[in-house]
């Protein structure tokens, strides 16, 4: 790995088959403190729940001490520049974990930074949470080539991280998503470019899911996009995941959402809390995956 965890696109194969491997190894032994006399600075401009606590819970997992910083307290990119809170951070702390709204604000934080950051997500990626959910699919028997995984919304920055990993991993990737609502164009091309996956874009969501191993959701509204939920309920109302749409899926296909949900929108209580969701376990998994994060990046294991 680098010295950050920006984005996947920036790890290589051997890169994502360590950290499953760390990420088991720690999820088993909880008596490992690799982080001991360690702090980690922790910047949380956008609002947060999963990404909070298993951040923070990891830190002290490992041994460490996790500082969490909100957006009201420091005010990254208006009260004090990302320049001066990289540097400043990089004095007193081992590593610093962000989660934010732009995400030139976290590439430039890791610019003057001189201890690792790590992206826990910006409106462009959210690399935790595919590696996350990358080890609830080897947990579960399912992570194989060429596994079919379909994704079923608004083309987000979930879809853009799972771009990256198919620009890594041998993939058949579907992306479901309406006129407009497309992934990150560079992205996109780029994983195309790279020839390692199957990826294509199929508009009818009952299409789409024929052959998925997995079919995976998120919000159609994300934070700082209130304003256009009426027109997104309006554009998404056709991708909703729920009993009538699954009876287009194989039998052993399995649900995937990473949280927050609006039930009652893009999925249904019946699938979300159904025997075919793993949702819970990808939430879980935060914890374990960014403890092996954390871990590779301060080189303690």
């Amino acid at each position: 790995m680098t010295q950050d965890f920006l984005s996947i696109a920036e790890l290589t194969r051997d890169d994502v088959e360590k950290l499953l491997s760390l990420t088991e190894r720690l999820r088993e032994d909880k008596t490992a403190k690799p982080l001991a006399g360690k702090t980690v600075a922790m910047i949380f401009q956008k609002p947060s729940l999963r990404t909070r606590v298993s951040f923070e819970v990891g830190v002290v997992q490992l041994g460490g001490h996790p500082i969490v910083l909100s957006n009201e307290g420091i005010g990254i990119g208006t009260r004090e520049s990302a320049q001066d809170i990289g540097n400043i951070l990089s004095r007193f702390n081992d590593a610093i974990v962000a989660r934010l709204f732009d995400h030139q604000i976290l590439l430039d934080l890791a610019h003057y930074a001189s201890i690792p950051v790590i992206n826990a997500l910006t409106d462009l990626s959210h690399p935790c949470q595919i590696m996350s959910d990358l080890y609830t699919l080897q947990q579960h028997g399912r992570l194989q080539e060429n596994i079919s995984i379909t994704y079923i919304g608004d083309g987000n920055n979930i879809v853009n991280s799972w771009l990256e990993l198919a620009g890594i991993l041998p993939l058949r990737l579907t992306l479901s998503v309406p006129h407009g609502y497309e992934p990150d164009k560079q992205i996109f091309d780029e994983a195309v470019k790279k020839g390692i996956s199957s990826i294509q874009i199929v508009r009818d969501p009952k299409e789409a899911i024929k052959t998925a191993d997995v079919i995976y959701t998120d919000t159609w509204t994300s934070m700082g996009q209130e304003q256009e939920r009426n027109k997104r309920l309006f554009d998404f109302w056709t991708y909703q995941i729920n009993a009538s749409l699954m009876k287009y899926a194989k039998s052993d296909a399995i649900v995937m959402h990473c949280l927050p949900a609006h039930r009652g929108e893009e999925i249904t209580n019946e699938i979300l809390d159904g025997k075919i969701s793993v949702v819970i376990d990808q939430a879980e998994n935060r914890l374990h995956m960014q403890k092996a994060i954390l871990a590779s990046l301060l080189r303690t294991t």
